[in-house]
């Protein structure tokens, strides 16, 4: 039975983390479908946080690669004027620091794209 409360105790507090989590993006940035996302490209900086080898691969048409490692060190190629488009793969694992770490540096409108390169439905440059 002991176990049984540990177990739920723990799935509780990780269930609380990630709804906070969550919050916290919300706050950040807005999360767009393809359609909304596409409409924002054209008055926005598009930025790949992915690793440039998986940007030579496959990116979204006007993107620039800003790996999420560099982004710290690159915040003076984006202007805090224009609106910030930030993709990654499909995982989000990147997409959540470095909108919270934008809002933090001031930038107002930051846009994630919902599901990634892998659910994008637009035009993309391979090699």
């Amino acid at each position: 039975m002991e176990t049984l409360y540990t177990i739920l105790a723990f799935l509780a507090i990780l269930g609380a983390w990630m709804g906070f989590n969550y919050w916290r993006l919300r706050r950040a940035a807005t999360i767009l479908d393809n359609h909304e996302f596409a409409e924002k490209i054209h008055t926005g900086q598009l930025i790949d946080l992915r690793e440039p080898n998986e940007y030579r691969r496959k990116h979204i048409m006007g993107a620039r690669n800003i790996p999420y490692q560099q982004l710290k060190q690159s915040l003076g190629a984006l202007r805090k004027d224009k609106p910030v488009l930030l993709y990654e793969n499909d995982r989000g694992q990147l997409v959540t620091p470095a909108a919270l770490h934008l809002k933090k540096q001031g930038y107002q409108e930051i846009y994630i794209l919902s599901y990634g390169i892998n659910g994008w439905d637009g035009k993309v440059k391979t090699n």
